[in-house]
C-alpha cells in the first residue's frame, strides 16, 4: 500500500519525471529553474502568457473532455499502474485496460466517426 511522503514527494518523483542528473542538481542545488528551462527539460508542457494560462488550460481540457470517457480513464490507469514495473507486466497491465475499453460501444463510435467525418458522439458506455 503506498504511503504518502512527508517530503511532498517530489524527491521520488522527479527523477523519475526528467533525467536523473537534471533532477539531482535541481534538488541538491536548490537554485531556481526558468519556466524555459522547466520546458527544455520536459517538467513543464508548454509556457503560456500568465493572462493566457486559464483561458489555455480550458483548451487542453476541452481537448481530452472531447475524447472517449472510457479511453481516458484506461489511458491514465494503463501509465499509473505501469510506472516503474517490468516490461512484460507492463505490456500486460496495458493490455487488459485497452481490451475494457475494446468491449465497449465508444470503441465502435469513435472509428464510424473518423470514417464518417463527423465527430464522435462518446456515451461513456
Amino acid at each position: 500500500m503506498r504511503k504518502d511522503s512527508n517530503a511532498g514527494g517530489s524527491l521520488v518523483r522527479l527523477a523519475r519525471q526528467i533525467p536523473y542528473c537534471k533532477a539531482m542538481e535541481i534538488l541538491l542545488t536548490g537554485e531556481p529553474l526558468s519556466a524555459e528551462e522547466a520546458h527544455r527539460i520536459g517538467l513543464v508542457n508548454e509556457i503560456v502568457p500568465a493572462d493566457q494560462l486559464l483561458k489555455r488550460a480550458a483548451e487542453v481540457a476541452g481537448i481530452i473532455a472531447a475524447n472517449g470517457p472510457l479511453a481516458v480513464q484506461a489511458c491514465k490507469e494503463a501509465v499509473i499502474r505501469t510506472s516503474g514495473v517490468e516490461i512484460d507486466v507492463a505490456f500486460a497491465i496495458e493490455s487488459e485496460c485497452a481490451g475494457k475499453v475494446m468491449r465497449t460501444k465508444d470503441a465502435i463510435e469513435g472509428p464510424r466517426a473518423f470514417m464518417e467525418k463527423r465527430p464522435a458522439r462518446f456515451s461513456g458506455e
